[in-house]
């Protein structure tokens, strides 16, 4: 009975309840010895130059790297750490700082003591993630698919033929893929998943379209199944841009953080840890976009949107820090919840589309030399990431 006596509470909107539990604060103790508003603006000013170029450099490693020649193994093993200092920035820096945010004792006891709110937003940011996924790979899908029937129809009849004549010689009566250099084995792959697999060359107008069946008028299809869908562009695209809405939320958290601290034993520690943080994300997002193949223009813009947010939180909490409640019940309940719903989108991520694509393919099945660099590196980007928990 109790519990509705106080759900009541939190819902009645007469006198000043309602408000009050968005405006009251609490002493966060006594106040720090080490305050000093002058060098810790000083160290402010430092701290967004040097998380400005760390976050520049790093997500800008793997999108120079695209452009250098490198072996099949070093680009899984980047892929793979990408993958640990993702699955890290969620487990252990947006959920524990959510945890720790909507756990706070400033907060009222009903409704934040009572549910644990960190792991149901996390959960609900997981399966929200898995909605957007699957909405925006199907609308990316349908465009490409009429980029391709554009393509295909602009070449008129002969490429009509052509492409039944293709069809027929590579998938069996019940229209599943069949691999020829195999001696015919059935391969559970769909015909919609082979066209996924040919969009690119297809969509690119009649060169790709004979460089397709040149490849496959012969008597070897030539191609790695395993890994089918998975190499699509379109996958890469989602993971980036989702990837990068999970990062950006949970970097002005940590920006606005920093800036509206006054004491320059709390900034120095922070300053390192948060430039290292920033190279690190930088580094697993630019591994993402480089893989999505976008266009020169818009690498650029998601390589600038994610190195420009966190000092732009910084320098929002440094214009707010003379009137900003870091304590107040709003400022942790907006911490806790975007923290939260950061670390099930990151979470997601990193276990669906980064770990399980590279680590449950065929490729990686088949060859164990790259299983152990993998592993190596997944655990080393997981292992650097959590360890910076310990400063930030």
């Amino acid at each position: 009975m109790s519990l509705l006596q106080d759900f009541w509470q939190f819902l009645r909107p007469s006198s000043s309840g309602f408000t009050e539990l968005f405006t009251t604060s609490c002493d966060s103790g006594e106040s720090d010895p080490c305050r000093d508003d002058a060098a810790a603006l000083t160290l402010k000013y430092a701290a967004i130059a040097s998380i400005l170029v760390a976050g520049a450099a790093g997500v800008s490693l793997p999108l120079v790297g695209t452009l250098l020649p490198s072996t099949g193994g070093l680009m899984r093993g980047a892929k793979a750490f990408a993958a640990g200092v993702i699955l890290a920035t969620g487990f252990v820096h947006m959920l524990s700082g959510g945890s720790e945010a909507l756990s706070d004792p400033c907060l009222p006891e009903f409704p934040w003591k009572k549910f644990p709110f960190p792991e149901f937003f996390a959960m609900v940011a997981a399966l929200l993630t898995l909605l957007a996924d699957f909405m925006i790979t199907g609308y990316y899908e349908r465009k490409q698919e009429q980029m391709m029937n554009q393509s295909v129809q602009s070449l008129g009849p002969a490429a009509s033929v052509r492409d039944q004549e293709l069809g027929s010689g590579l998938l069996g009566s019940s229209g599943f893929l069949r691999d020829q250099e195999d001696g015919g084995k059935l391969h559970i792959v769909g015909m919609r998943a082979h066209a996924d697999h040919h969009r690119h060359s297809l969509s690119m107008g009649p060169e790709g379209f004979e460089a397709l069946a040149n490849r496959s008028g012969g008597g070897g299809h030539g191609h790695d199944h395993g890994d089918v869908g998975l190499n699509s562009g379109v996958r890469h695209v989602v993971v980036s841009q989702i990837l990068e809405m999970g990062i950006v939320s949970h970097s002005i958290i940590i920006g606005i953080s920093l800036g509206v601290s006054h004491s320059p034993c709390t900034i120095r520690p922070l300053l390192l840890a948060l430039s290292f943080h920033q190279f690190f994300e930088g580094f697993a997002l630019g591994g993402c976009v480089a893989e999505a193949k976008l266009t020169p223009r818009g690498s650029a813009l998601m390589a600038f949107f994610f190195t420009i947010t966190t000092p732009i939180g910084v320098a929002v909490g440094t214009a707010i820090a003379s009137s900003y409640d870091s304590y107040s019940v709003a400022a942790l309940v907006a911490e806790g919840v975007l923290d939260s719903l950061s670390a099930g989108i990151l979470v997601y991520m990193a276990l669906v589309d980064l770990i399980a694509a590279d680590f449950l393919s065929k490729k990686m099945s088949v060859d164990f030399k790259l299983q152990i660099v993998s592993y190596c590196f997944l655990f080393l980007g997981a292992g650097m990431m959590s360890a910076l928990a310990i400063w930030a």
